[in-house]
């Protein structure tokens, strides 16, 4: 049946190309669309069409001169060139939007997995904001409330991106989420997770990390950092801002390193900040921008609620890299209100 009907197909196309070039009348163009739907319906390939013209031709004009009919012929393998190229570019198309399509499962699972909820602390303001530069996102922060009233926060950053990083992150949440309350010093913390990174993560693949925990009866902020972007303390008394001092080696490199633990006073109105590198390598066009400038925009909205101050500062810095970021940028500020 499909036989019979390609020749109908061929005899239509022949009779109404010999009717178009006698008459130029372009009603006979409509009988061509016809032809052609009925060309996709048994699949018929460019080539083939081109093809049948050139068969068309033959029958049609006989003597037709031999330069035209070698042009024909070198039409013909133009479109067997262009149909397997095509051919190609569909089944790249096709793959790519696969991998898409996992890629977007895979961030779901991400934010489902890695997701955390700002806690409430009294006298303690919290702000929290954290953008993946694409769908992935290679920055985490997590808090864990403890049953003293305590505050673990962490943010870590992967030094790697994609799928491989959220596996990573999610390995991180959970063996955090194992260990046990009385445990929860930053620098065992820390001891803890590099071990269990140095054992489980690719050597090619390192992960950095900032862990505070927060004491409110004492005003204390403990904390340790294994290579992590160092934070900022904001001395509300000297309306100045100092980095905050840190020193440990990233995640994952040797299996007995020891994470030195510091400690912080924190007075009414001072600021911790807690940030990943895509904070501090913003860009002004070429130019990498100043951790002063990062501060001075901070302090541009330091009367608003704190998730209102993180809020504008990542507005500001998404305007000045023009709406494209070049890292996940994530940016956690804690102020002291009593």
């Amino acid at each position: 049946m499909d036989e019979v009907m390609q020749k109908l197909d061929a005899t239509n196309y022949k009779d109404l190309l010999k009717h178009y070039i006698d008459t130029q009348d372009e009603k006979a163009l409509y009988g061509v669309e016809q032809v052609s739907k009925s060309f996709i319906k048994s699949n018929i390939l460019p080539e083939e069409i081109v093809n049948l013209h050139i068969q068309a031709l033959a029958e049609l004009y006989p003597n037709l001169f031999e330069d035209f009919q070698h042009s024909m012929s070198f039409l013909l393998e133009a479109m067997i060139s262009y149909g397997l190229a095509h051919q190609e570019f569909q089944m790249l198309r096709e793959k790519q939007y696969e991998l898409k399509s996992e890629i977007s499962v895979a961030a779901s699972m991400q934010d489902t997995l890695l997701g955390t909820t700002k806690p409430a602390i009294e006298g303690l303001d919290i702000g929290v904001i954290s953008v993946p530069a694409h769908q992935m996102n290679g920055d985490y922060h997590h808090f864990v409330k403890g049953k003293d009233g305590s505050l673990g926060i962490a943010v870590a950053d992967v030094i790697g991106k994609g799928i491989p990083a959220a596996l990573c992150m999610s390995m991180i949440k959970y063996s955090m989420d194992s260990y046990p309350e009385e445990s929860m010093t930053p620098k065992a913390i820390l001891k803890n997770l590099n071990r269990v990174v140095e054992r489980n993560v690719d050597p090619s693949m390192f992960i950095t990390m900032f862990y505070a925990q927060y004491i409110p009866s004492q005003s204390k902020l403990h904390y340790s950092s294994a290579g992590h972007e160092p934070g900022y303390y904001y001395n509300a008394e000297k309306d100045s801002f100092t980095e905050i001092e840190t020193q440990g080696l990233v995640l994952g490199v040797s299996p007995d390193t020891d994470y030195k633990q510091y400690e912080l006073q924190i007075n009414k109105g001072d600021m911790v900040i807690m940030l990943t590198d895509g904070v501090t390598e913003c860009r002004d066009g070429d130019r990498f921008i100043e951790s002063e400038e990062v501060l001075d925009v901070i302090k541009q909205y330091a009367n608003l609620p704190a998730q209102e101050m993180v809020n504008n500062v990542y507005k500001h810095f998404e305007r000045l890299q023009n709406f494209e970021l070049r890292d996940d940028f994530t940016l956690l500020i804690l102020r002291k209100e009593v």
